[in-house]
């Protein structure tokens, strides 16, 4: 009888939802899967982080401390920076983006777990949501004045027809580029583990010589996870510094 083959590697199957508690509400699919249940441990993981770094308030900070100080002023800065003293009033929202964003993907990163930022429903989700407060509060705030987003000053008034429009088209394609971005990020990293991972399971089946050569992939592993949580980071800041930005347009629409 020949040899049952090895399974296929298939590295997308990490990415699949599976439903845990199957639950349907008015026809509407409100089952909670691993993806819910990922973001409920990663919003745990951070309420621990703030409740225990700020219950002692101690003047000479301790490690976990130390941590939700950090984490404090580097979005505090970056709010500043940004969108100026007057952006302070979102801080709120751009620090819990950044601390679910940073802990998502580094969760993820952990074996058998699952990341949530790999999902597009989910960046897009929180990239809709950042636009939909940039249109509500520039609407509030400065009422029609803040179509001048899309009319920049100095412009010629035979070409203005054309920079609004793509100044509307920019605008419009925000959300989509600031989900995709996160998403193909995360997406494309643990593919890259895995296919990895996988050569290692081929080559340590093919016996001594394929100990040898799962060597090189392996190393490739080590490598691309240390890559990986630098783009953890760098992902996490970077959405929340093009919010910081959008934001600072419904503070100050005017070019």
């Amino acid at each position: 009888m020949a040899a049952e083959a090895a399974p296929a590697i298939d590295p997308i199957h990490q990415f699949n939802i599976v439903r845990h508690l199957p639950l349907s509400i008015g026809g509407v699919d409100a089952s909670f899967t691993n993806a819910s249940l990922f973001m409920v441990i990663v919003f745990a993981l951070i309420a621990g982080l703030m409740v225990l770094g700020t219950s002692s308030r101690a003047v000479v900070p301790g490690r976990i401390q130390s941590l939700a100080e950090m984490a404090y002023e580097f979005v505090a800065g970056t709010v500043r920076s940004t969108a100026g003293d007057s952006g302070m009033k979102f801080f709120p929202l751009v620090f819990s983006l950044f601390m679910f964003v940073f802990f998502s993907n580094i969760l993820g990163l952990v074996p058998y777990t699952f990341t949530v930022t790999s999902q597009i429903i989910v960046t897009f989700a929180l990239a809709a949501l950042v636009i939909l407060i940039v249109l509500i509060y520039g609407f509030y705030k400065h009422g029609t004045h803040f179509l001048n987003l899309f009319v920049p000053s100095g412009v010629p008034g035979l070409l203005l027809p054309f920079i609004v429009l793509i100044e509307v088209i920019s605008f419009v394609s925000r959300p989509i580029s600031l989900s995709v971005r996160l998403f193909a990020n995360m997406l494309a990293g643990h593919i890259t583990l895995k296919v990895f991972g996988g050569f290692i399971t081929m080559m340590i089946g093919a016996g001594a010589i394929g100990y040898a050569a799962a060597l090189l992939p392996m190393a490739g592993i080590v490598a691309l996870t240390a890559f990986e949580l630098l783009v953890a980071f760098l992902q996490a800041y970077v959405f929340t510094i093009l919010t910081c930005v959008y934001l600072n347009d419904a503070i100050h629409p005017g070019h």
